[in-house]
C-alpha cells in the first residue's frame, strides 16, 4: 500500500482505513486472547521470523530501520538488533493484550508509538505490512486452531493498531511543524536594547 507496486485499488483503500477507525468485536477479543497464550511460548522465534519475512517481502521497509540499512540479508537475520526490536515488538502486543479490553488505554499506547516513530522516521506506509507478515507466521504456530475468525480478528486488530499508530505520528508531526514555524518575537523591551 502506497508503494510504487501498488494499485489503484490499494491506494483508495488506504484512503479509506484512514477515514473509519476499525474496532474489534467482543468475539474477535476474546479470539486473539485465546490465541495469543499458545504464540507467547514462541514469541522470540515469532519476532525474528516476523522481520526475516517483512524484509524478504518488502524489502524497501529495511530503509526505515537504521541499523539494517546496508546491511546483507543473511547478517540482518543473525543481528542482536533484529532479534531486540522483534522482542520490543512482541513486547508492544503483550502490553496491547492486556488493555484490549479497555480501549481508552489501548489507544494511549498506540498512538504514543506512532508519535515515536515519527522521530524515528518510520514512514506509516509500512505498518500494515508487519502485521500482515506477523499473521503468516503465528499461522504455523496455531496449526489446527486457526481459523477464518481468528485470520479475520488478527487483521482487524492490525488494521486498528495501524490506524491509531498513523494518528499519533500525524499529529507528532503536526505537532512538530508547528514548533517550526513559530518564530520567537522580541518584546519592546528586548528591541530597545537592542537598538
Amino acid at each position: 500500500m502506497g508503494c510504487s507496486g501498488s494499485t489503484e485499488k490499494d491506494l483508495q483503500r488506504e484512503h479509506l482505513e484512514e477515514l473509519t477507525v476499525v474496532h474489534l468485536s467482543k468475539e474477535q477479543k476474546e479470539l486473539i486472547k485465546d490465541s495469543w497464550s499458545k504464540i507467547q511460548q514462541d514469541v522470540t522465534k515469532a519476532g525474528i521470523i516476523m522481520f526475516v519475512r517483512l524484509f524478504e517481502n518488502h524489502p524497501e521497509c529495511k530503509d526505515a530501520f537504521f541499523s539494517f540499512r546496508n546491511v546483507e540479508d543473511p547478517r540482518v537475520q543473525a543481528s542482536r538488533e533484529l532479534r531486540a526490536h522483534g522482542l520490543r515488538v512482541m513486547s508492544f502486543l503483550e502490553k496491547s493484550m492486556a488493555r484490549i479490553d479497555k480501549p481508552e488505554r489501548l489507544e494511549k499506547l498506540v498512538l504514543e508509538l506512532g508519535r515515536k516513530h515519527y522521530h524515528y522516521h518510520s514512514n506509516p506506509k509500512y505498518y500494515m505490512y508487519l502485521g500482515l507478515e506477523f499473521i503468516n507466521v503465528i499461522k504455523p504456530i496455531l496449526k489446527d486452531s486457526w481459523t477464518s475468525e481468528l485470520e479475520e480478528a488478527w487483521k482487524t486488530l492490525f488494521l486498528y493498531l495501524t490506524q491509531m499508530m498513523r494518528l499519533g505520528y500525524k499529529e507528532e508531526e503536526e505537532k512538530q511543524s508547528n514548533k517550526q514555524t513559530i518564530k520567537p518575537t522580541l518584546s519592546d523591551k528586548q528591541l530597545t536594547s537592542v537598538l
